[in-house]
């Protein structure tokens, strides 16, 4: 899952986005409203931590436009002790809940996993399609008896192939979905980690492939399934 992180102060954003990685999760970091807005309505994000006092774009303004461009990741905002004769504003402008700062580590992934749930995004303890399983704690894939690991690039990869596995991906909502705005990333990443896992498959002896339709993009099939 990829989380945005829409946060001015430097040092907090990159402490929240240390905390959603050690727990599991993809993050990206804005740290200004408006370039926060155009990460936002891409629609990449599973969940969006939003501050309040930004600058471009306040915290309000970005969370009602995305609701006015019906986009409805779940948002969890931030806000400092200052900002306490809001409480009643936050929900009303359209947030899933809100944190107010300082908050503890264990706080922010259990508000996080809260609202994530409420969009029924939770993470599995594993994943299954055919004679695959693949575990995500244990970064493991498995065809019966026989198992491989994989990168933390190949999990990313194989964890959204297995959950939309009756329809296909393009290499933009894949690139997007796993490397989200890095710096030097283009499709070439996307062929190279659908390589590598087709050769995981090989070697597990799976019936499972990754199929492919040019200019429409890939899926998984298998024998008994389609």
């Amino acid at each position: 899952m990829r989380i945005l992180i829409i946060e001015d102060e430097a040092r907090l954003a990159m402490i929240l986005a240390d905390i959603i990685t050690y727990a599991g999760y993809n993050a990206d970091v804005s740290m200004d409203g408006k370039e926060g807005l155009q990460f936002a309505v891409s629609g990449i994000y599973d969940a969006i931590i939003l501050d309040i006092m930004l600058p471009g774009l306040d915290g309000y303004k970005v969370l009602s436009r995305l609701r006015i461009q019906h986009v409805e990741t779940p948002v969890l905002m931030l806000r400092a002790r200052s900002e306490l004769s809001e409480h009643v504003q936050i929900p009303d402008a359209g947030a899933d809940y809100y944190l107010t700062k300082p908050f503890e580590n264990s706080e922010l992934l259990a508000c996080l996993r809260a609202i994530l749930r409420r969009q029924g995004k939770t993470v599995s303890v594993s994943l299954n399609f055919a004679d695959l399983k693949l575990t995500p704690s244990m970064c493991e894939l498995r065809c019966k008896s026989n198992a491989v690991s994989l990168s933390a690039k190949e999990l990313d990869l194989m964890q959204i192939l297995m959950a939309n596995n009756s329809r296909y991906l393009s290499k933009e909502t894949l690139l997007l979905k796993i490397w989200g705005h890095e710096c030097g990333i283009n499709e070439n990443n996307v062929e190279a980690y659908i390589s590598f896992l087709r050769k995981k498959l090989l070697r597990l002896e799976s019936s499972v492939h990754i199929a492919v339709v040019r200019k429409v993009g890939y899926r998984l099939e298998a024998p008994d399934l389609f």
